[in-house]
């Protein structure tokens, strides 16, 4: 298993509170990262950390490199002395987010809003930045020049095109001519560098915020979607990694092949890879992407392992998944060619939906870590995989996902025969609420692993669930406020994880009394990360 017995806590950044429309990695994530510790857990799961693109998903980003300028804190900037509180409070978004709803993001205030705000550090940074932060950032754009200068570009020109999809827009910047491309960084190379500054302020404030959990042996587990939006940095300039037609149509796209709930079956659309062309490459694109998310990241979990086994093809002008057909992925091989360059991959494999054989002995013969989600335990009888006696102990247990519901909402939807399946295993129903049941089931499992949605913490219901799949409004919006991180559930989850040992009692004193001697470091400072 990736670090032994443990348990952890799933909640995106975005779900943070803070005062600015969204959650970001200022002072709020410091204070999580301390409730962790009073919770006596060790790992705190996120969702991709991308810039995200089409209905606000972390699974349709921009680029599989970049991060989320929309998770700039503006606090933390304004401690650098490159944001005045006047620069927030004059803008028009500022009086209008006081009037919204403090638990949903509302992204159309939220996106210029803080855009507007990186505008405005960027000029001041350019005005204030001593000679060394000058000097880091110089040093940022040199070492992350193999995919930022394409995603700078990229972001430029997007935005000159009104986010319009790469292949519409002119042929010779569509396909990359070197002329097209010079002409644009001359013209543009303010704004390319405004993109290259949204990375440097994302990359300090996330590599302070992780060193931090770090120092207080919190480790963060990322997430890494298996494919890649079509309308990003990565399939524009690698367009010879992708099975695109010659004016850079998808030629095959991503999905999963009809079921039961869904007899067209489901039509992703990400373009697929010509695992050929990675392969013959040795894959170096994806030791480069997987190199950098576990640099942002300690250990990862990678979104529809399946896939690197066999994969649905679907051909890109069809309508839906039906006329997709199964092809072989990489398998073994890009496994072992992950650990010659990288060595040891800390990874967890979701293995959740169709799955065969085939994939679960590739999973197994890289010894990775499978899910199991408790509100798929209950329907089918004793033979259910997900009931807890099914484990062993290299697994990773949820009472459910980010593409689940809270337990509450889960529970509170089941038929009275369902329930009745429910309570005949559980023997009863705490008092204390269904979650705290499955919250007992999963940290007391044999599996090395537990992690709980923070939703299921605090028991609150299916309003306040992340993602509702196969819709595409009203998700990734979530957020609590600092009044609902309650030191009752940080105290209880405490009792819990020490006695299904996930914590020693001892370790759980210890770290207690550190987060509370600890400061939060200045993330603009240079070399404030190593500190």
């Amino acid at each position: 298993m990736l670090f032994g017995r443990m348990s952890g806590i799933l909640l995106h950044p975005t779900s943070l509170p803070s005062p600015f429309g969204i959650g970001d990695l200022g002072p709020t994530a410091y204070h999580f990262v301390d409730w962790l510790v009073q919770a006596g857990q060790k790992l705190w799961q996120v969702l991709p950390l991308g810039p995200t693109g089409w209905g606000n998903s972390p699974y349709m980003c921009f680029s599989a490199f970049a991060g989320n300028s929309l998770l700039i804190s503006p606090e933390l900037l304004a401690d650098a002395g490159w944001l005045d509180p006047s620069d927030w409070e004059t803008l028009p978004e500022w009086e209008a987010l006081k009037s919204v709803d403090p638990q949903i993001v509302n992204f159309e205030l939220v996106i210029p809003f803080k855009l507007a705000l990186i505008r405005k550090a960027a000029e001041h940074f350019q005005e204030r930045a001593t000679p060394e932060q000058q000097q880091a950032f110089v040093d940022f754009c040199q070492q992350e020049q193999s995919w930022l200068d394409d995603y700078a570009l990229f972001m430029t020109l997007l935005e000159q095109h009104d986010g319009k999809a790469w292949a519409s827009w002119d042929p010779d910047l569509a396909s990359r001519q070197p002329a097209a491309l010079e002409q644009v960084r001359q013209e543009q190379a303010a704004k390319i560098q405004e993109q290259c500054f949204r990375q440097f302020l994302f990359a300090q404030q996330w590599g302070s915020l992780k060193a931090y959990a770090n120092s207080l042996d919190i480790k963060v587990m990322g997430d890494l979607p298996i494919y890649v939006a079509y309308n990003s940095a990565d399939v524009w300039a690698n367009r010879d990694l992708f099975v695109l037609d010659e004016q850079g149509s998808p030629q095959l796209v991503a999905g999963v092949p009809p079921d039961y709930f869904s007899p067209t079956g489901q039509r992703w659309g990400n373009p697929l890879y010509d695992w050929d062309t990675l392969k013959q490459s040795g894959y170096d694109w994806w030791v480069e992407r997987m190199h950098k998310t576990l640099s942002l990241n300690d250990c990862v979990r990678i979104d529809h392992f399946r896939g690197f086994e066999s994969y649905w093809a679907i051909p890109g002008e069809a309508e839906t998944a039906v006329e997709g057909e199964w092809l072989q992925g990489p398998g073994a091989d890009f496994f072992e060619v992950l650990g010659e360059k990288l060595g040891e991959i800390p990874v967890v494999a979701e293995d959740l939906g169709e799955i065969t054989p085939a994939v679960l002995e590739l999973r197994d013969q890289f010894h990775l870590p499978g899910m199991k989600i408790l509100l798929f335990a209950f329907g089918g009888g004793t033979d259910n995989p997900y009931l807890p006696f099914c484990y062993d102990k290299n697994y990773v247990v949820y009472t459910g996902t980010h593409d689940n519901n809270t337990t509450v909402g889960w529970f509170s939807q089941l038929e009275e025969g369902e329930r009745q399946t429910v309570i005949n295993y559980l023997g009863h129903l705490s008092p204390e609420g269904i979650q705290w049941d499955l919250i007992r089931l999963a940290l007391a499992s044999v599996a090395d692993l537990s992690i709980i949605p923070l939703q299921d913490v605090m028991g609150l219901g299916a309003e306040c669930r992340m993602n509702f799949p196969g819709t595409t409004e009203h998700n990734w919006g979530w957020r609590y406020q600092q009044d609902m991180l309650e030191q009752h559930f940080a105290d209880k989850l405490a009792v819990m994880s020490v006695a299904y040992g996930r914590i020693l009692g001892q370790e759980l004193d210890q770290r207690r009394h550190q987060s509370d001697h600890q400061d939060i470091p200045d993330p603009h400072e240079p070399d404030a990360d190593e500190a």
